[in-house]
């Protein structure tokens, strides 16, 4: 009978009562939940739920049941007669480390008076409602009512946080509300704004006390992304109210602007000192670090962030430095959720979380005492730095202090590998088409440094070596043989014009002229493409690993997740790709700040491996700051820009070999080419829904393509006759075709 009964309720459950999609979508979001977070709790695929919310597809048994009785649960926490608006997604969840997949979860809205008070009893929360304020955009998670003063902290009362399925065995209690705080000064009071929506009550009148507040009682920071990682250091961000009430000037000076620091003897660094309190060797700046040395493993450190002394540069954060309070904890919190907590730039970052993710020592087993020691790594760069090869030293390095003065280094001297800055006269075929067509690669140095062997070591010299791709290194090699015009495409050689190609082996896409020094992705090209390669010598690292694979992954997942919540999703078809692409940014213009964001961190990370010098009275010849890093590795960044040309020069050639289309200019990751249509789709090859394999793929991922502007031929015309420049670089300018006189020189 038992059986019976379960086959009942199991056809009763197959046709459970949902609510339509537009309300499922309303109570996940109302509960801060992601579809991530959804989907790996009914054990589906993420796009499955967001077509249910849209009303594509509806569930099946027996996920059905399973999502029937989740929406039932949000109902009654949050009914359809409310009168707060669901919060939009990306806001991350206080204390979490952001799992690589996971969007981190929106802050809760006020429940409705019976919820508010049942929550009160059972939490002891102060349960006067506060009113709204209109000063709050409608994009900014709703503010919570204040607490009490004793409590020190505020939540909504009665809403529970919606942890990601990561992290579903408990949050971290040390750092329970969150990475970061904003901190802000209102109606005479000083507030934290935190992420999730939490705002603290803040008792410190002085900047000690501030820090100290922050150690002891905010619970602030992040855990560690590695097993034998640091946890991050809580993040203070301080608006111009909070500088004033601190006793910090509210903007620099020319003078303290460009020294990156007010002065030592200003009173608030000597408030610090009499307090016990270090700051680092950059002082206190947009980004000050304020620490006392460590006592055993426990960390006294708290990292401040000024955005009116342009902490957030406007490149790389946009609009950011001006958003409100809570609407900044937002977009900070997202970000160090989802990559981590910002270490200073988003350069800074980049190279920090390389390091968060291989620590350069870790703990070694115990001795027979009992007693572990620190010990090397592996798989990391270690605690020393490493020298390079003279090769692959930048001009003014010491390793060329012999050279003489004003000397030139060539192509036989140096490792000159970038990205492609490259153009060409249209063919009187394309001034017969109608538009200039310009695709993007998507993320496209983090593609390139996916997979990337690179080495971890030291270099050695090697006379006349036998080229081995799967060995990092730089190698003198001519690669002035190889011919465009025939090359292999898979198995299969195959007839290219090579006038209209630019080289895969210089940056300016001109063809070499002799021996020249390449990474070995370059030179492993050139053997695919299927000529012989003979180095004349080699600087290589027999100590080597794919030390970039989960720098890589993370700063992926954080660059999907967050377009995926501004709804342009992974498994999207080419043409509702380009729809969900069109004016992405307007939808939460402050997750469009974390995009932007993520992409710097890919950039600015890769750049800061061949830091150069900044100043401090810096000469060439001597050593500079950024020497003394063991991530100061410019045969990385050359291995890994390496890797992301040949990989686009790759997909130009099998895209011209397939349909006789060839680029007009390149610059870095954008390609333009000539179609008779103003879309992607009119050139691109798509059969079936399918691309050409191999080939320019539209899609979000890092390495597919997107759109990224059109012109007209007669556009492109004009703007190169205006310049007599017949090879100006049209790529610059076609995503709004704004050119002017200063971008050629005039």
């Amino acid at each position: 009978m038992s059986e019976l009964f379960d086959r009942i309720d199991a056809l009763v459950a197959s046709r459970s009562v949902l609510p339509p999609p537009a309300e499922r979508k309303r109570l996940r979001q109302a509960h801060g939940l992601t579809l991530d977070e959804v989907a790996a709790a009914l054990d589906v695929r993420r796009a499955t739920v967001s077509g249910w919310e849209s009303g594509k597809t509806e569930p099946r048994p027996p996920e059905r049941e399973a999502y029937a009785r989740l929406l039932g649960k949000l109902a009654e926490l949050y009914p359809a007669d409310t009168n707060v608006a669901p919060p939009a997604e990306g806001t991350a969840v206080p204390g979490t480390s952001g799992g690589a997949s996971a969007s981190a979860p929106q802050a809760q809205p006020v429940p409705t008076d019976a919820a508010h008070e049942a929550a009160a009893m059972t939490t002891g929360q102060n349960t006067q409602p506060r009113p709204a304020d209109d000063s709050v955009p409608s994009t900014a998670a709703p503010r919570p009512a204040r607490a009490t003063r004793a409590s020190s902290t505020s939540r909504r009362p009665g809403a529970k946080k919606a942890a990601p399925a990561a992290a579903l065995t408990g949050t971290d209690p040390r750092f329970a509300n969150g990475p970061l705080a904003v901190v802000d000064v209102e109606g005479g009071r000083v507030r934290a704004y935190c992420t999730g929506g939490l705002v603290l009550d803040v008792p410190a009148k002085s900047l000690p006390a501030l820090v100290d507040w922050t150690l002891v009682e905010a619970k602030l920071g992040q855990p560690k992304l590695s097993g034998p990682g640091k946890d991050a250091d809580p993040l203070l961000v301080l608006t111009q109210a909070a500088l004033e009430r601190y006793g910090l000037p509210t903007t620099l000076t020319e003078e303290e602007r460009l020294a990156g620091r007010i002065p030592e003897g200003h009173k608030a660094v000597k408030q610090l000192a009499r307090a016990q309190w270090k700051l680092t060797k950059r002082g206190f700046g947009p980004w000050a670090r304020i620490y006392r040395p460590a006592a055993g493993s426990e960390r006294a450190c708290v990292q401040v962030c000024i955005p009116s002394w342009n902490a957030l540069d406007a490149r790389n954060w946009g609009e950011a430095g001006q958003l409100p309070p809570a609407e900044l904890a937002r977009v900070l919190g997202v970000y160090a959720s989802r990559v981590m907590t910002p270490r200073g730039s988003t350069a800074v970052t980049g190279l920090e979380l390389m390091t968060a993710l291989h620590p350069p020592t870790r703990a070694s087993r115990s001795d027979a005492g009992g007693k572990r020691y620190s010990e090397h790594n592996p798989g990391s760069l270690g605690q020393d730095p490493v020298d390079c090869a003279p090769c692959e030293a930048p001009d003014g390095h010491p390793l060329l202090a012999g050279l003489p003065r004003f000397h030139v280094r060539g192509p036989a001297e140096k490792l000159f590998e970038e990205a492609y800055d490259w153009a060409r006269p249209m063919t009187d075929g394309e001034c017969m088409l109608r538009h200039l067509v310009g695709i993007d690669v998507n993320m496209a140095f983090a593609a390139g440094a996916n997979g990337l062997t690179v080495g971890l070591g030291g270099a050695t010299h090697v006379k006349a070596p036998a080229f081995d791709p799967k060995l990092p290194g730089s190698w003198l090699v001519d690669l002035s043989h190889v011919d465009l015009s025939r090359v292999k495409v898979g198995r299969e050689w195959v007839e290219l014009d090579a006038s209209l190609l630019p080289s895969p082996f210089t940056p300016k896409g001109e063809r070499p002229t002799g021996p020249a020094w390449y990474a070995t992705p370059t030179v492993a090209y050139a053997a695919e493409l299927g000529y012989e390669v003979r180095p004349i010598e080699a600087y290589v690292r027999h100590e080597s690993g794919r030390y970039l694979d989960g720098w890589y992954q993370r700063l992926r997942d954080a660059y999907l997740a967050t377009m995926a919540d501004l709804g342009v999703d992974a498994d999207c078809t080419p043409a509702d790709f380009l729809t969900a692409m069109d004016g992405y940014r307007a939808r939460d213009p402050e997750l469009a700040i974390v995009v932007s964001a993520v992409k710097a961190t890919v950039k600015g990370g890769l750049g800061k491996l061949r830091e150069r010098p900044r100043g401090e009275g810096w000469k060439p010849g001597q050593p500079w700051r950024a020497l003394a890093r063991p991530t100061w590795r410019p045969d990385i960044r050359a291995a890994v820009i390496s890797r992301t040309r040949t990989n686009l020069h790759r997909k130009i050639v099998k895209h011209a070999a397939f349909t006789g289309q060839y680029p007009i200019a390149i610059l870095s990751d954008c390609v333009v080419y000539a179609a008779n249509g103003p879309s992607p789709l009119d050139f691109l090859p798509y059969r079936e829904g399918k691309p050409l394999p191999g080939g320019f793929k539209l899609g979000i991922n890092p390495g597919l393509v997107k759109y990224e502007g059109t012109q007209t031929v007669l556009w492109g015309e004009e703007v190169r006759e205006r310049f007599n420049a017949p090879e100006l670089n049209l790529a610059r300018y076609i995503k709004d075709g704004t050119v002017t006189d200063a971008d050629n020189g005039e």
